[in-house]
């Protein structure tokens, strides 16, 4: 089933880890989760282009790994 998620009032917050420069950076938008389940997360770069929306758990394993290193440093 497709379900289309209204973003448009959606509040972002970009990821820590994005660097400051212009360059990667992320955003999610975390108060969707607390309705919808799900965290968007776009290119804050393109703001109004698409954005990826994960489950809240998988969005939550995933920051959890990242916090804890568990991913290799490119």
């Amino acid at each position: 089933m497709k379900t289309t998620l209204d973003l448009s009032c959606a509040e972002w917050v970009k990821s820590s880890y994005s660097n400051g420069n212009e360059g990667e950076c992320v955003e999610f938008a975390p108060g969707i989760a607390a309705t919808a389940g799900v965290v968007p997360v776009r290119d804050s770069k393109r703001p109004a282009g698409p954005a990826l929306v994960f489950p809240a758990g998988a969005w939550d394993a995933f920051t959890a790994a990242m916090r804890s290193g568990d991913f290799p440093t490119v």
